[in-house]
């Protein structure tokens, strides 16, 4: 990987780790920790060159640097300094707006459209407060990404909680069907 390239997936690793790490659909534990094989498969889905990354090229981008900005661990891998989120999303209900968004492959909508919107192994179900965001995260997913919309004050008023995770992303434990449109 030549320095350019290296300095680009670094930039994008800060970004993924110090800034917006909900853009990449990432979850940071209280320490700033993210699973390794979360972010490979988050930069694989941004750039065609990614597609075969592994956690080699995470060490060597590492090692490369002379600020040394990450660390990895144990199959886990944080941003040592400059972060500009809160530590952990918190988990405090909050009246969403009227409407949210979600977006992902075509294959997933489908499902999503069957069975609701799940966490996935993840904590929250992500949502975005535009369709554009929604667009940037689903096309992590697919080139041509479904943008489902989420009748968030609907399902709020059904029961459903919602948490502002920030001024552009709501989190929910999960939404039903009947709260989602294509």
């Amino acid at each position: 990987m030549s320095a350019d390239a290296l300095l680009r997936l670094s930039r994008t690793i800060s970004h993924a780790l110090r800034h917006e790490p909900w853009l990449y659909e990432l979850e940071l534990d209280e320490e700033g920790w993210v699973e390794v094989e979360a972010l490979l498969s988050a930069l694989r889905n941004q750039r065609q060159e990614w597609r075969k990354l592994t956690e080699q090229d995470l060490v060597r981008v590492k090692d490369a640097s002379d600020k040394q900005r990450f660390e990895l661990r144990g199959g886990h891998i944080r941003a040592l300094y400059g972060h500009s989120t809160p530590g952990r999303l918190a988990k405090v209900a909050a009246e969403p707006p009227p409407v949210l968004y979600h977006g992902t492959s075509p294959d997933t909508a489908a499902l999503i459209l069957a069975e609701g919107l799940k966490p996935m192994g993840r904590q929250y179900v992500h949502l975005s407060i535009d369709p554009k965001t929604a667009g940037h995260v689903g096309r992590r997913k697919a080139r041509a990404p479904v943008i489902l919309k989420v009748l968030a004050a609907e399902a709020n008023a059904a029961g459903i909680a919602f948490y502002q995770g920030n001024d552009q992303v709501w989190l929910a434990d999960a939404v039903p069907t009947r709260f989602l449109i294509t």
